[in-house]
């Protein structure tokens, strides 16, 4: 008996079809980035961006937008 042995990238893109035909393609991308664990370092740039800033000036920025 011969085995037709899909590769993961057309398992992958097969999944992707048969997602985005029944969920739709929003709900599809959302469930997909579930799986993501995105890059970069978060608290190396909060570090970054903010390093300059004390709490009350990024509190007063917060208050600044949520009066917009």
């Amino acid at each position: 008996m011969k085995s037709n042995t899909k590769s993961l990238q057309e398992i992958t893109e097969q999944a992707i079809k048969i997602l985005s035909k029944e969920m739709g393609i929003a709900d599809t991308i959302r469930f997909l980035n579930q799986f993501s664990s995105g890059y970069g370092n978060y608290t190396q740039e909060r570090d970054t961006i903010f390093q300059d800033l004390t709490l009350d000036d990024i509190l007063n920025r917060i208050d600044n937008i949520s009066d917009e």
